[in-house]
């Protein structure tokens, strides 16, 4: 069994940044199991949507539209970690971001190829 833990989210101002981070746990050289890992989030209401994903193997990167240059997904092949650097946030950055594990190929943006997720971690864009 493969167990995902966010931390890193709170509350910032408008323009502010935060650093979230997504550790796995549970399965040793997890690596060699999983092709990649996405960021979403859902504001309060409303689905959860796609944010960024990094193919582990060879680290491309997707983002939706939304955070491009703002947000950076990227990982630590030996803490088994990916984090998501996230600059200049707007309000509408709010939501619960939850991380997601894919062993097998997958469509960065398709939430049904993920086969892991973790608790979810609340961020806050606020003043």
């Amino acid at each position: 069994q493969v167990q995902l833990v966010e931390s890193g989210g709170g509350l910032v101002q408008p323009g502010g940044s935060l650093r979230l981070a997504c550790a796995t746990a549970g399965r040793t050289f997890i690596r060699n199991y999983m092709s990649g890992m996405a960021w979403f989030r859902q504001p309060a209401g409303k689905e959860r949507d796609f944010v960024a994903s990094i193919r582990w193997n060879i680290g491309s990167t997707f983002y939706a539209d939304s955070v491009k240059g703002r947000f950076t997904i990227s990982r630590d092949n030996a803490k088994n970690t990916v984090y998501l650097q996230m600059n200049s946030l707007k309000p509408e950055d709010t939501g619960v971001y939850y991380c997601a594990l894919s062993r097998d190929d997958f469509t960065p943006a398709r939430i049904e190829d993920y086969d892991y997720w973790g608790q979810g971690t609340q961020v806050t864009v606020s003043s």
